[in-house]
């Protein structure tokens, strides 16, 4: 059986003389007002990535929506931020303030955190420091505990009062050097660097 043959159409009533066409709902014009709307946050957005990809931070991947991977952010302030899991994979944080920001998990993979980039009291715990160059940067009061190091990791000049190294797998000569340097203890954890260091 044809199913459009089988489907009864009820007819529409006669129009009434001197009556007014029905009314058309107002949806399209909502509709455009939207669309209006949309566009209009679109071009705020890409306004912001343009002038400070650190206040709009881009893209996707592996950690999370908010990316900061593979850019020049010289003395930016992320200080007090919560950037779980954040990517900052090869990006440029000279002098960049971290003080005080939730960091759990985030990548420095290859990051350049010279020049006193602060990351003092800093929950750093699971982070990826592979390859990354701390020299001088600021790691006071800092929780590391079962950070990723590499043995290209450099921590030369770095501030390490406080610093929590639980768990992190640092090769010898770092480890020497640390704990050449090492002393306080982590405000947070309660625990002594040099112990976290397993220091002699």
């Amino acid at each position: 059986m044809d199913i459009l043959g089988a489907l009864k159409l009820a007819p529409s009533p006669p129009a009434l003389a001197g009556a007014a066409p029905p009314a058309t709902p107002a949806r399209s014009s909502s509709v455009h007002f939207h669309l209006a709307n949309a566009g209009a946050a679109a071009l705020v957005a890409a306004s912001l990535l343009v002038a400070d990809p650190s206040l709009a931070f881009i893209g996707g991947g592996p950690y999370g929506k908010q990316v900061t991977r593979g850019q020049d952010l010289t003395g930016k302030d992320f200080s007090g931020l919560t950037l779980v899991k954040q990517d900052f994979k090869t990006s440029i944080l000279r002098q960049a303030n971290f003080k005080g920001a939730n960091l759990l998990g985030a990548s420095f993979f290859d990051a350049d955190l010279t020049s006193s980039a602060d990351l003092s009291d800093s929950d750093l715990r699971g982070a990826d420091f592979s390859l990354a160059n701390l020299s001088k940067a600021n790691l006071t009061n800092a929780n590391l505990e079962g950070a990723l190091v590499t043995g290209n990791t450099s921590f030369k000049g770095a501030k390490i009062t406080g610093t929590d190294f639980t768990d992190v797998p640092l090769r010898d000569d770092q480890r020497e050097y640390l704990c050449k340097i090492a002393d306080g203890v982590n405000s947070t954890t309660g625990n002594d660097t040099k112990e976290t260091l397993f220091c002699s």
